[in-house]
């Protein structure tokens, strides 16, 4: 082949010309488009997924933290136990119902042996549930003042020589009866008949506590010389028909416990028991025995 026969393959009319440096310019711009950017996906960030995702981690660690975490018991009067609570606390049905068949005679347990004796719970599950028993004050001052121990055995040297102590009912005492007794003069007299009149009548000697200026002594002593023979005849409280006004003036009740009640009436239906009372918030639990002998559950 001659060089003028290949020459003939390179000879292009005007607009062959004009095609072909356009066609070279377009693969002159790709390279460099291809070249000088970056093609490589861009993820875009956006403010509400990292907010989003920072708050899932932290649900995340709670609910590990809620799985490895053991629940947390409250102290609690364990004269008061309920199914439920039974339950939760390990103890048997059998347990429980000893406990309650207990409670229904109207007797109640102050310490973890007398709790062990009644349900017969297993010494392992006492030793775990007795740290969180809370009893009323009052038992735990009487076994923990070693002055009660004291003021007994006083009592039993001194009234040992003397003749026999005539037991008094406290609701029939008067004036000069009260008197009589070490520690209590004219002022605190009037003040213990006054408590019985606002009360309508003691029900119980453990009462003695909610008279201001009885020291643990004194109270003692009057337990000594006085006691509730029967308890008084008294128009009792309807707990579930009294109106917030008549709770409110009742001496355990103060106005916002007694507005607990009657919301938690309102919303429940009837109160059917003093167990039903001490679920409500700011109840004193530990004179629960007490209150109840003022009520009137139908």
């Amino acid at each position: 082949m001659s060089f003028k026969t290949i020459q003939t393959y390179f000879k292009f009319t005007n607009e062959q010309r004009t095609s072909i440096f356009f066609l070279f310019l377009i693969i002159v711009v790709l390279q460099l488009v291809y070249f000088f950017i970056d093609f490589s996906t861009v993820s875009k960030e956006y403010p509400e997924k990292q907010k989003w995702l920072s708050l899932q981690t932290e649900m995340d660690s709670l609910k590990m933290d809620s799985k490895n975490s053991q629940p947390k018991i409250y102290l609690f009067n364990p004269n008061f136990i309920t199914d439920y609570k039974g339950y939760k606390l390990g103890m048997s049905i059998q347990e429980i119902d000893r406990l309650l068949a207990f409670r229904r005679e109207n007797k109640y347990v102050n310490s973890p042996e007398e709790f062990q004796n009644v349900t017969k719970v297993s010494d392992s599950l006492l030793n775990l549930i007795a740290p969180y028993f809370k009893f009323p004050d009052w038992v735990n001052n009487k076994k923990q003042n070693s002055k009660f121990k004291e003021f007994e055995a006083y009592q039993n040297k001194t009234f040992a020589k003397k003749e026999k102590i005539i037991i008094i009912d406290i609701n029939q005492a008067t004036k000069e009866d009260l008197v009589k007794i070490y520690g209590i003069g004219e002022a605190i007299s009037v003040r213990i008949l006054k408590q019985k009149e606002t009360l309508g009548g003691f029900v119980s000697m453990e009462q003695m506590q909610d008279v201001w200026g009885l020291s643990p002594e004194v109270i003692e002593n009057l337990i000594t010389h006085f006691t509730v023979l029967a308890v008084p005849r008294f128009k009792k409280i309807e707990i579930n028909n009294a109106s917030l006004k008549e709770l409110s003036q009742f001496y355990y009740f103060r106005y916002a416990l007694a507005k607990e009640i009657v919301t938690y009436r309102s919303m429940n239906g009837n109160i059917k028991n003093i167990e039903d009372l001490t679920k409500i918030k700011g109840f004193p639990v530990d004179k629960a025995n007490i209150i109840g002998l003022y009520l009137d559950f139908n």
